[in-house]
């Protein structure tokens, strides 16, 4: 080779562009790294969405079975940490219960009301958060289809009702047209449960020393509010409404009204002595009677009694059983062989007893009561039978029309340990925890990454 050809050769090699051997090689290495971390990190992922995932999938949704299975269970618990609320997914579909009380895990946050809600068919439990003294049967109601829930609206400064669907999960807010309200309370169904009884405050004096008591139908479907009656709040107006088919009976002070659903009175009578509207349940399956709940001072017993709607006069005996050793009852409502399912109160013996005037509606936070169960008083029984127990503190319970109407009871395993809630959180937290410990691990390969988009080498960074 000549020197001629060899300084040609190095002329041309000179001109070629070199090729970064080291810096490519370190670059494809940590893109292999990033490559690695994002499929480590994307893998954790995916197992925890999978993990909290597809058990839901794998839950079958409230279908028509759900109504046509409905059945009362013989026990309730209290419902477990962490239990999935009413509107989360899966769907609970229609319930079968409701009920709410004093114990710790029926207490929200600034001692908010917690209400335990049973599928109607399953023991599938969810809770419902709403206002301090809420109570199952009293403020917050079942429907008769035991798909809706109505309760008094969260937000005082739009009175109203919430209507929660426990099949789609949603909350229809109902805001009431009363002129000055300042609460509105759910205090009843429509035998077909197209319709809410509430009731309404309206404060007759400027600073709000007296209230009158306003009660309207509230149509579901349109939202129509049609005014029914009004009375003075001290005589308890609407302290307890039953409802058939096309009429409403209401009890305020000692006397029961009897109106149609829009609003026109059909009859009135006064209460016996030691005599109250007996529940829910007070009108008979066949529309012809109502029941009232009398007590007995002398032998602290309970007992019911049919009377003409239209007259008060006794209309008959029932020759049901009587109901000893209760503070109060509540008539839930008629099974098919004729029992009546109440729901009685128990007394807590170390409290003292309260005084009768307060024993005309079931109580719910009364520091009298221990707990409630709901008895079966068959027609020629000499006893009342326990169909549903409940643990101590839980001291009010409602009970959906069309499980009453089955007359089935099922055996009822409550749920234990936890439940959906908490191992939602548990696996985000796990997920964050995970992804941070990886991101800790490889902060030195973050940082060099950084450095590569910024366009200046590592070593300067540091």
């Amino acid at each position: 080779m000549t020197d001629r050809l060899r300084e040609a050769l190095r002329s041309t090699a000179e001109g070629v562009p070199t090729y970064p051997v080291y810096d490519r090689a370190l670059a494809t290495a940590r893109r292999d790294r990033r490559r690695r971390l994002a499929a480590a990190t994307g893998a954790v992922l995916l197992l925890v969405v999978a993990s909290v995932t597809l058990p839901l999938a794998r839950t079958p949704a409230p279908g028509p079975a759900a109504a046509a299975d409905a059945a009362l269970p013989d026990r309730v618990g209290l419902p477990p940490i962490g239990t999935l609320h009413v509107t989360d997914r899966p769907r609970l579909g229609p319930a079968s219960v409701i009920f709410s009380g004093s114990a710790s895990r029926l207490r929200g946050w600034n001692d908010a009301s917690v209400v335990g809600v049973v599928g109607a068919n399953s023991d599938r439990y969810r809770i419902l958060r709403t206002g301090m003294g809420a109570s199952a049967g009293g403020s917050v109601l079942l429907s008769p289809s035991g798909r809706y829930l109505a309760r008094p609206a969260d937000d005082q400064d739009d009175p109203g009702v919430d209507v929660v669907d426990l099949v789609a999960g949603r909350t229809r807010h109902l805001r009431s047209t009363v002129d000055r309200t300042t609460a509105s309370t759910p205090i009843g169904w429509s035998s077909d449960g197209a319709s809410l009884i509430v009731r309404d405050e309206v404060p007759v004096a400027f600073d709000g020393a007296t209230y009158t008591s306003v009660l309207n139908a509230v149509s579901l479907d349109a939202e129509r509010w049609t005014r029914l009656a009004a009375g003075a709040q001290e005589t308890h107006f609407g302290s307890t409404v039953a409802a058939a088919p096309g009429r409403l009976a209401y009890q305020y002070g000692r006397t029961v009204a009897v109106t149609d659903l829009n609003g026109r009175e059909q009859s009135s009578f006064t209460l016996p002595d030691e005599a109250w509207l007996a529940g829910k349940g007070a009108w008979h399956p066949d529309g012809a009677a109502l029941t009232l709940a009398t007590h007995h001072p002398d032998t602290s017993e309970w007992t019911l009694r049919q009377v003409d709607p239209a007259t008060g006069q006794d209309a008959g005996s029932l020759r049901l059983p009587a109901v000893s050793g209760a503070v109060a009852i509540r008539l839930l409502g008629w099974t098919p062989d004729g029992s009546a399912l109440v729901a009685a109160s128990e007394p807590d013996p170390h409290a003292p007893e309260p005084p009768l005037e307060e024993q005309s509606d079931l109580p719910t936070e009364d520091p009298g009561i221990s707990r409630v169960r709901v008895l079966a008083l068959a027609p020629g029984a000499t006893a009342p039978r326990t169909v549903l127990t409940a643990p101590e503190q839980v001291l009010a319970v409602d009970v959906a029309d069309q499980v009453i109407r089955s007359g089935h009871v099922r055996g009822a395993e409550p749920p234990g340990g936890v439940g959906g809630r908490f191992w939602r959180w548990s696996c985000l937290v796990t997920a964050l925890v995970v992804c941070g410990v990886v991101a800790y691990s490889g902060r030195r390969r973050i940082t060099r990454w950084l450095d590569d988009r910024r366009g200046r080498p590592a070593s300067a960074a540091r």
